[in-house]
């Protein structure tokens, strides 16, 4: 078996788990602490099982050698080599090639260590982060605790146009202490440090650097050539520290907005792989000997969108009783043409390890959707419910609301609107409506973003002091299990209280060829989340 299956190499080891830190609360030694981190990394790494049993990689070896071409959605002019301005998949993927991070996420998005060989904290605000050894830039200096102190700090400066300024506003102060270990203090606890250190923003570059014209990192891959907008060429670094990696010999990245595009130049043998393939084009696609279409089980939805601030939203009754409309399996079938999981009106997928199987699926039934929406006296009326294409799959959702809700005499006059100007104009403006959220990193990150009181992108105007609190609580908790009850708190509060109605989780759809082998889905990004450079080979 390669050591470097499933895109997980033996260096990047030690986790940290909840049962571990709370044990250090339970007054054990540094030591015995330590010893424990090791010892939860293997429980996790069990817990992850299904992700390392599954892989068809398990059984393969890597070979060396080849260029594989990558294309994405989308380019521009504004394409950077900075890693805290990325903005899109195609730099995602791009600096990934030259940097690596502290951490990244895996299969369950669960944090594991890659810079950083450990991570340890008793109290979620105070983190001692111990650095690998050996590493070294593509300049050949050797990575120490200044570059990850100056890779954290810079996105606290305005000058930085940091794109996680508000996130890296909670570290009060990173300092080393000593020749390889770093100290990071937040302003309040927040057990989901690794999580958030895992993101591209995060990737660690030189202490000082300024110039990005050329990235010095300590990733798998040199730069070759890199212009704007056109494209980016990486060649394998052969000083990379994790050794057999990696293995192709280069890369090429480019972008190509068109979807029929896209597909026609993977399916002619121009590109080995490409991302947001259509449902419409995956027959066309897996028709094609030589190619196949991946599909990525992720967090992304699409929700119906009921203000509670307005009529007739303010209604419990009309919020329970549109969520009793919602027929799933054909939604699933009608809009996403299968390419969709079913969905319980609340945020967190299968796929997140807070997700909360024990709660009751809550099915289509009208005689229910009758009761409260007559209850909250609105049959015999007309609603307006607001849908575009700029929300994937809202308009085949609002029709089939439509023809459910009359059935049962309620009318649902379905405004289609242009996709121009909807997120501004629409979105979270109208009474119903529809919204598309794609996959967050942490269940914190999703549930503080878009359910917590004065969230900014608080869909429906939901206000719950008592979500509220768990959100905060359960971001400081660092047991596992104790923030797993708390998550699942919050998830029925949401399904039972909260004005959105969520019928499914959209799968991924990606194009690639069959020669790429080594792909290990993870549900958060494309192409692995954006790390397949490292970690595929061609099987010529």
């Amino acid at each position: 078996m390669s050591k470097q299956e499933n895109g997980r190499h033996p260096s990047e080891g030690t986790l940290i788990t909840g049962d571990t830190l709370e044990h250090a609360h339970g007054g054990f030694t540094r030591r015995d602490m330590m010893r424990t981190l090791l010892a939860g990394s293997i429980m996790t790494m069990g817990g992850t099982g299904l992700l390392t049993a599954s892989g068809s990689v398990m059984a393969q070896t890597g070979k060396r050698g080849g260029k594989m071409r990558i294309a994405t959605q989308t380019s521009s002019t504004a394409d950077t080599l900075d890693p805290a301005k990325t903005a899109h998949s195609t730099d995602y993927t791009r600096v990934h090639m030259f940097y690596n991070g502290l951490t990244k996420l895996d299969g369950k998005l669960a944090p594991q260590m890659v810079l950083a060989e450990e991570m340890l904290t008793n109290d979620a605000i105070t983190w001692t982060v111990k650095l690998r050894k050996g590493v070294v830039f593509h300049d050949g200096k050797p990575l120490t605790p200044a570059d990850v102190v100056y890779s954290i700090m810079r996105h606290k400066d305005p000058a930085t146009a940091s794109k996680v300024k508000v996130v890296a506003d909670q570290f009060e102060s990173v300092k080393a202490t000593g020749p390889n270990e770093v100290q990071i203090k937040l302003t309040s606890a927040n057990a989901d440090l690794p999580v958030i250190l895992a993101t591209a923003q995060f990737l660690i570059i030189r202490d000082g650097t300024t110039d990005f014209s050329t990235p010095n990192g300590t990733g798998a891959f040199k730069v070759k050539e890199f212009t704007p907008g056109v494209r980016t060429i990486g060649v394998r670094n052969e000083n990379y520290w994790k050794p057999g990696l990696p293995y192709l010999d280069e890369v090429e990245l480019f972008g190509i907005p068109d979807e029929a595009a896209r597909v026609n130049a993977l399916l002619s043998g121009d590109v080995h792989w490409i991302n947001d393939v259509n449902a419409r084009s995956t027959g066309r696609v897996k028709s094609t000997p030589g190619y196949t279409v991946m599909e990525t089980k992720s967090g992304q939805y699409t929700d119906l969108v009921m203000r509670q601030d307005v009529a007739p939203g303010s209604s419990m009754d009309f919020t329970l009783g549109m969520k009793y409309l919602l027929d799933r399996e054909q939604i699933k079938m009608a809009a996403f043409r299968g390419y969709a999981v079913t969905a319980n009106d609340q945020p967190i997928d299968p796929t997140n390890r807070f997700y909360f199987a024990g709660l009751p699926q809550r099915p289509y039934d009208p005689d229910k959707a009758k009761f409260h929406l007559q209850k909250a006296g609105v049959l015999g009326s007309t609603i307006p419910v607001v849908a575009s294409v700029a929300a994937t799959g809202s308009v085949d959702m609002a029709v089939l609301m439509q023809q459910s809700a009359a059935k049962i005499g309620l009318k649902l006059d379905v405004k289609r609107v242009p996709a121009d100007g909807y997120w501004s104009n629409q979105w979270m403006k109208v009474p119903v409506g529809f919204g598309n959220i794609n996959p967050r990193p942490s269940a914190d990150i999703l549930l503080t973003q878009f359910f917590k009181s004065d969230a900014q992108w608080n869909e429906s105007g939901w206000k719950n002091p008592q979500f509220d609190q768990l959100v905060v609580a359960a971001r400081g908790e660092t047991d596992f299990n104790k923030r797993k009850a708390m998550y699942a708190d919050m998830q029925t509060l949401i399904h039972e209280k909260c004005g959105l109605g969520i019928p499914v989780f959209i799968i991924n759809l990606e194009g690639v060829s069959t020669k790429v082998k080594g792909i290990d889905p993870v549900p958060l990004g494309a192409f692995m989340n954006y790390t397949c450079a490292e970690y595929v080979w061609l099987d010529a």
